[in-house]
């Protein structure tokens, strides 16, 4: 599992696959996540703007990346 460090309360979710390097673009992150493609914690999020925080866990295309 990938461990991402963020220097805020939370960060979006769009935002965070972007700095993962989970995805390339913004766009590329709002097809994956409006087609449920992307989970936080084990569940399907459908929302780009999804508040992550330290300890969540996203889950993309396979990988886990965890937020601290």
């Amino acid at each position: 599992m990938i461990e991402i460090n963020i220097d805020s309360e939370y960060i979006k979710l769009d935002q965070f696959l972007k700095l993962a390097d989970a995805v390339s673009t913004g766009g590329h992150a709002k097809f994956l996540i409006l087609e449920g493609l992307v989970k936080v914690n084990g569940e399907v999020e459908m929302r780009r703007g999804r508040k992550l925080r330290p300890q969540d866990v996203v889950e993309v295309e396979g990988q886990k990346i965890k937020v601290v």
